[in-house]
């Protein structure tokens, strides 16, 4: 008897579940036209049909609903757009609709409350931190400034790659790339690459992996607001131990740097860190922050997400096929140092080596699955062994 009324319990709830989410549904579809849609589950919508890398969801459901689909996860409406002229239409046509990013746990947190540029809310902020970043940092002239550095990287790491190959080493050619980047980038920025010291350097390059890797995962807490508050994945838990981490390293840095610019002030003796003649980007954010009469003030939050945001960049798109850096207003800003270093270090490995793949089955392709992550990476790292064909240095002499 007993387990006969537990069942009746059981099917009332459902039932019950069934008919406030239908009708939960049909309210939100008063006044205005949705696309195409799957069918959905009570409390959680749709979430049931997305996979651990969501894009190949989105493909799948595409194919089947249409370019333009609507999707319910958890209590979050969703459209996904699949199409060239749709992702148009969104991203210039009617760029000031879309302009504003979710912000996950993850985010939030990680970026001292959205306080960097990349997750910051459209306005009078974002519009001074672009100005800023643009002028300083990536626009024109900056670029051109910071020439010798990007020369410099490029060489050292096809020195590198020649050694390694009269050496008949295996490179891990994403770990490399990623140097590379991270030694561009923080010479940039900070006047310094933290490759030169092989802790420091790994230090930097790990805390880049975890982060964009936490980005690009999904939090159930995310899609219930009644949820947000319970870290039932324990994304928040991870999310303080990355924080924890890179604060203490931006703190360091930022403590260095203020340390020569009272020394400098008072005409003390300085370390060669931030030594240099030119000021770098760290340098104009800590002038800004201390400027009484800026536009804007930045704090120091505002000061490390900055710097986070900037150790893991990503055409400015007009061919709306193809967008790994976004389009419009909130396209990544990073898109001209990208088509100045990328073309620079392809031509360089092409023309100095010759490549063959790694792999343990005898496979010679290179193996493309990839993972949940900000920007989709590769499960596993590109190997190849590589072979000497034209040598600039004549290392092997």
């Amino acid at each position: 008897m007993v387990l006969i009324l537990f069942l009746y319990a059981i099917v009332f709830i459902f039932s019950l579940l069934v008919l406030l989410g239908a009708i939960f549904t049909s309210k939100n579809r008063v006044g205005c036209r949705l696309p195409p849609s799957p069918i959905g589950l009570p409390i959680i919508g749709h979430m049931h049909l997305i996979d651990i890398v969501p894009y190949r969801s989105f493909h799948k459901l595409a194919i089947r609903y249409g370019p333009l689909i609507h999707l319910r996860l958890g209590s979050v409406p969703c459209i996904i757009v699949s199409s060239p002229e749709l992702a148009k239409e969104c991203l210039m046509t009617n760029e000031l609709t879309f302009d504003s990013r979710p912000v996950t746990v993850a985010i939030d947190y990680l970026t001292y409350n959205s306080a960097g540029f990349a997750f910051t809310h459209f306005g009078t902020v974002w519009s001074f931190m672009k100005k800023v970043l643009m002028s300083e940092l990536l626009g024109g002239q900056a670029l051109k400034k910071h020439g010798h550095i990007r020369r410099d990287e490029i060489q050292n790491l096809v020195q590198l790659l020649l050694k390694k190959s009269i050496h008949g080493e295996t490179v891990n050619v994403s770990e490399e790339l990623m140097k590379l980047s991270n030694n561009i980038i923080t010479q940039m920025m900070l006047g310094k690459k933290y490759s030169d010291s092989k802790e420091r350097g790994e230090e930097v390059r790990s805390l880049v992996r975890e982060v964009t890797e936490i980005f690009g995962q999904f939090n159930v807490s995310d899609s219930f607001g009644f949820l947000r508050n319970l870290d039932l994945q324990g994304f928040l838990k991870k999310s303080t131990d990355i924080r924890g981490r890179y604060d203490i390293l931006l703190e360091r840095i930022i403590k260095e740097r203020e340390e020569v610019r009272r020394n400098k002030t008072t005409g003390k003796p300085t370390s060669d860190v931030g030594n240099n003649k030119e000021k770098d980007f760290l340098d104009i954010l800590l002038d800004v922050s201390e400027d009484m009469n800026s536009e804007v003030k930045l704090n120091r939050d505002n000061v490390k997400a900055f710097l986070l945001a900037f150790s893991f960049f990503s055409k400015r798109g007009q061919h709306f096929e193809f967008l790994p850096f976004g389009t419009g207003r909130r396209g990544c800003p990073g898109i001209w140092l990208s088509l100045l270093v990328g073309p620079a270090v392809l031509a360089a490995m092409i023309q100095c080596l010759d490549w063959e793949v790694v792999s343990s089955d005898g496979s010679k392709e290179i193996d493309m699955t990839d993972r949940p992550g900000l920007t989709v990476p590769m499960a596993n790292p590109i190997l190849l062994d590589l072979h000497t064909r034209f040598d600039p240095f004549n290392l092997d002499m």
